[in-house]
């Protein structure tokens, strides 16, 4: 299983970004989609997380500006970051939890590469 995300760049205060992050293999099934950022000196954090029903939850710092979903015929997971501030900049990283089949069902948490995000401001 491989994941791969893109979306990062540099943006003014104030703009947009998507990110995607397209998990591909012998996937059985997907049981949720995650999107984790870590900025310089700081820890990993959990930002946007949307199951297998579709529920969705967000960090208080990004609610009302990000927004999580999911494409589950493309197995892919995006986050639209509207009215992006400095202190979102960090690397993002997507995460998925699943099932897939390796000589027999398995079930594991894969991440990806992380992609860059600059706001300026």
């Amino acid at each position: 299983v491989q994941l791969q995300a893109s979306g990062g760049g540099v943006v003014q205060a104030g703009g947009s970004l998507r990110l995607s992050c397209a998990a591909s293999g012998n996937i059985v099934s997907i049981y949720s989609m995650a999107w984790f950022r870590q900025a310089a000196g700081e820890q990993r954090g959990l930002i946007a997380r949307i199951l297998s029903d579709g529920s969705m939850d967000y960090a208080d710092s990004v609610k009302g500006r990000f927004t999580i979903s999911r494409d589950n015929a493309k197995n892919t997971v995006y986050l639209q970051m509207n009215d992006l501030k400095p202190e979102d900049t960090a690397t993002y990283y997507c995460n998925v939890d699943l099932k897939y089949y390796y000589f027999g069902s398995r079930t594991a948490q894969f991440w990806g590469r992380g992609t860059l995000v600059t706001v300026s401001s």
